[in-house]
């Protein structure tokens, strides 16, 4: 499914929040006129709902942050026309804020979030949709992964995927990895992928130990034996490798105990520490 379906999916979300907003009149008014109806829970998420009218941002922003604290559904359900709000921040936090739903329903009213304009609102959004575990969020997740711009968002969207052990981005997760290991002997290339990238780089290596799928682990082995790159990707190798837990990443792992960054041979003992305890049988 390509992006521009995912855009169009924003003229669904929009129908939503015109939707809940009726609704929410209705049931305000319903609400109101049987006050002494109402229980605690309903008259604190009643009141975060009005100030969500406020004309300050700051105010907006603070109801939402109130409804996520709550953490239930139906003052998830009242965030959700902060997701359309005007101000960058309140969408932002209104995406975490809605994540008591279901995880299905939550992620179809988060996923045309990865195509708002502001770049901190797609990140939020990605986080977020991390947390619902839901599957179909993993391709829209994998097209930010590949052509978003910013390295936040990328970073993200590795971070969820990873969140949700999504097997299906093994490859793409695989490619960011391996094209940092071919280019980082490129003086041109070596300041783009070091050091505007490495927190992609870091998500991707940590994503793929999280979803444990043994066709990470040459390019996970090439990351961290190469010493030309940042150390934290290859101690991010190092621990995904433990992770995932085969045995054949043992000489690449006891290579790099010798290793001059102190970290980096702490990360590969402990990846060593673990996979020799996953072989061990109980009772033996």
């Amino acid at each position: 499914m390509t992006i521009q379906k995912y855009k169009q999916r924003g003229v669904w979300l929009v129908a939503i929040v015109a939707l809940m907003i009726v609704s929410t009149a209705a049931l305000r008014s319903t609400a109101f006129g049987q006050s002494n109806s109402l229980t605690p829970l309903q008259l604190k998420i009643e009141r975060q709902r009005s100030r969500l009218n406020s004309a300050e941002q700051e105010e907006r922003r603070d109801a939402v942050s109130q409804l996520a604290a709550m953490r239930h559904p139906d003052a998830s359900r009242a965030a959700i026309p902060a997701l359309a709000d005007l101000s960058p921040s309140v969408r932002s936090t209104a995406a975490s804020a809605i994540l008591a739903l279901p995880g299905p329903e939550s992620a179809a009213i988060l996923i045309p979030l990865l195509s708002d304009k502001d770049e901190f609102v797609r990140r939020e959004a990605a986080y977020a949709l991390g947390k619902t575990r839901s599957s179909n969020a993993v391709v829209p997740l994998v097209e930010r992964l590949r052509t978003d711009k910013e390295p936040g968002v990328r970073g993200a969207a590795a971070v969820a995927l990873g969140e949700m052990s999504a097997a299906a981005a093994v490859p793409d997760l695989i490619s960011v990895i391996s094209s940092q290991t071919q280019s980082a002997g490129s003086k041109k290339s070596k300041k783009t992928k070091a050091e505007q990238n490495a927190f992609v780089l870091r998500a991707a290596a940590r994503a793929l130990g999280q979803i444990g799928d043994r066709a990470a682990l040459p390019a996970l082995l090439a990351a961290l034996a190469n010493e030309k790159n940042d150390d934290d990707l290859r101690r991010e190798s190092a621990a995904a490798l433990g992770l995932i837990g085969d045995e054949t990443s043992l000489p690449g792992l006891r290579d790099a105990l010798s290793a001059r960054d102190p970290y980096l041979s702490l990360a590969a003992n402990d990846a060593i520490k673990m996979i020799l305890k996953s072989k061990v049988r109980p009772g033996m």
